[in-house]
């Protein structure tokens, strides 16, 4: 039998796949656990999501880990979260960096404690020559902030005369983005069968295809992402054309 990995067209990857990593709380409620013990035990599926991408050659992998959201949990589980993050930086920092990955980040880092910032920057130093992959952690993210900022530095720049508002485009909008040096998301992936954005990548999602899996972060293995990716590939994306068109083309 074929497996799924063996069936995916490594011609026709999705460039940029994201994912909302979701589900860790109930994982852990359903086994009589803190909602903690769920956030411990997600990081197989870490490892799993990016060896897949790895394995089939994705160039750009964005993880939701921390949304700007979340700084509004309970102390004791943002500690725990910052601590885990902490502790997987300093664990997986040798196989990101021999696999020839470029690690990334994206959001209001400044608000994340010292210690994480500076085990960060020493990862992105460390990585920053790789370019087998990119692996985009999404750390204190939010869409609409983001988006928002952009408004911020666009109108800065018209006020000081830098620029005119007829120059303003979608180019010219991207590139104050926090993921202006990044293609725009092909794939997105949400687990824990809830079916919604949560404010996360808005405008570089527009055309992406989005799958909403029924299975727990935690539970989350090199298959479903294969799987995901094999989806992906029987969909048409037409960019508001239509299949004659595309067929012609």
């Amino acid at each position: 039998m074929i497996s799924v990995k063996d069936q995916i067209n490594l011609e026709k990857i999705p460039q940029h796949i994201a994912i909302i990593m979701d589900g860790n709380g109930r994982w852990a409620k359903s086994r009589g656990e803190e909602r903690t013990f769920g956030h411990k035990n997600a990081i197989n599926a870490v490892r799993d999501a990016l060896r897949a991408c790895n394995d089939i050659h994705i160039p750009y992998l964005t993880l939701y880990t921390f949304s700007s959201e979340n700084w509004n949990r309970p102390n004791d589980e943002v500690n725990t979260l910052m601590n885990l993050l902490s502790e997987t930086l300093l664990l997986e920092a040798e196989e990101i960096h021999e696999k020839g990955i470029r690690m990334h980040v994206i959001g209001e880092i400044d608000l994340l404690p010292t210690l994480v910032k500076d085990q960060l920057q020493s990862l992105l130093e460390i990585t920053k020559n790789n370019t087998k992959g990119n692996l985009i952690l999404a750390l204190s993210y939010g869409s609409h902030k983001e988006i928002l900022n952009a408004v911020k530095e666009i109108s800065q720049d018209v006020k000081e005369g830098k620029l005119q508002i007829e120059d303003i485009t979608e180019e010219c909008f991207e590139n104050h983005l926090y993921t202006k040096n990044f293609p725009p998301v092909d794939l997105l992936i949400r687990t824990s069968g809830e079916v919604r954005i949560s404010n996360f990548l808005l405008w570089q999602i527009a055309y992406a295809e989005l799958q909403f899996l029924d299975v727990l972060w935690p539970d989350f293995t090199k298959e479903h992402l294969f799987q995901c990716v094999l989806d992906y590939q029987c969909k048409e994306r037409r960019y508001g054309k239509t299949s004659d068109q595309l067929n012609i083309n």
